[in-house]
C-alpha cells in the first residue's frame, strides 16, 4: 500500500483544474463546518474535492501549537461562536460534555481505513465522517470505542462484513503510515490547526484555515461565494 505522496507549494501537477484538499479530524467542530460547506460547493464551483483525513493531535503536536481549550478565554469564546455558526451554517451541533477528553486517533485510523477502502469516490468516506461528527457534536455518544465505530459505519452504509474488514484494517501498520504521512503533509503546508484547506489552482497553491475562509478561497479559486448554503443546497443532516 503506498502511502500519501508529500507535496510541495511549488506543485506543478494541478495546473490544467481546480483541486481542492481538505484536510480534517472528526473531534474538530470546526472541521465539520467546512466540510459541510466544501461538500455543497463541490459542484457550485466545478472542483475536485479531496477529502484528507488527518490527526489533529500531531498537526498540533508537529506545529508547536497548544488546543484552543488550554486557554480558558478561547475555551469560553469557542461555546458562543459554535453555537452562532451552527445556526449559520445550518449544521446544528451541541457541545460534547468533554470536549478535549477525547484522543481522536483510533477514529482517524478508522476513517483512514474507509478511504482507503473506498471504491466509490470519496462516497463512503464522506458518510463515515459526517455520523462520526455527529456522534460525537450532535448527540454527545463515543467516537473512540469499534462498538462506536461500528455503529457509525452501519448508520453510513456500509455491512457488518465491510466494517469488520475495515476495523482490522484500521489497526494495520500500513494505515497508521498512511494517517502519519497525510499529517506529515499538511504540516509540509505550514498547517498549524484543523481544518486546513488547500487549492490548487493554475499550478498555484493556496492555503486556508479554519471554517470562515470562504470568501477568500473562492476568490483565489476564480469562483463566487453565495453564502454558506449556495442555491438553497443542503447536505444530508
Amino acid at each position: 500500500m503506498d502511502s500519501y505522496r508529500s507535496e510541495g507549494l511549488s506543485e506543478k501537477m494541478f495546473s490544467s483544474g481546480k483541486v481542492v484538499k481538505l484536510y480534517y479530524d472528526v473531534s474538530s467542530p470546526y472541521s465539520w463546518l467546512a466540510f459541510e460547506v466544501l461538500c455543497r460547493y463541490k459542484n457550485v464551483w466545478n472542483i475536485d474535492l479531496k477529502l484528507k483525513p488527518a490527526y489533529i493531535g500531531g498537526v498540533i503536536h508537529g506545529s508547536g501549537n497548544q488546543p484552543p481549550g488550554y486557554n480558558p478565554n478561547t475555551f469560553q469564546y469557542m461555546a458562543s461562536d459554535l453555537k452562532l455558526l451552527s445556526e449559520y451554517f445550518g449544521v446544528p451541533m451541541f457541545k460534547p460534555s468533554d470536549i478535549y477528553g477525547t484522543d481522536s486517533l483510533n477514529a482517524m485510523r478508522f476513517v483512514t481505513a474507509v478511504a482507503e477502502q473506498d471504491k466509490k469516490g470519496d462516497v463512503l468516506l464522506e458518510r463515515v465522517s459526517r455520523e462520526l461528527w455527529k456522534r460525537m457534536w450532535r448527540t454527545d455518544q463515543d467516537i473512540t470505542q469499534p462498538a462506536s465505530l461500528i455503529e457509525a459505519g452501519l448508520k453510513a452504509g456500509l455491512s457488518t462484513n465491510e466494517l469488520e474488514e475495515i476495523l482490522t484494517l484500521a489497526k494495520s501498520q500500513p494505515i497508521k503510515d498512511k494517517l502519519k504521512s497525510v499529517t506529515k503533509e499538511a504540516l509540509e503546508f505550514k498547517c498549524f490547526g484543523l481544518p486546513f484547506i488547500v487549492c490548487h489552482v493554475n499550478g498555484k497553491a493556496g492555503v486556508f484555515f479554519g471554517s470562515d475562509r470562504f470568501e477568500l478561497m473562492a476568490y483565489f479559486i476564480g469562483e463566487k461565494w453565495m453564502g454558506p448554503r449556495p442555491t438553497n443546497i443542503t447536505a444530508t443532516m
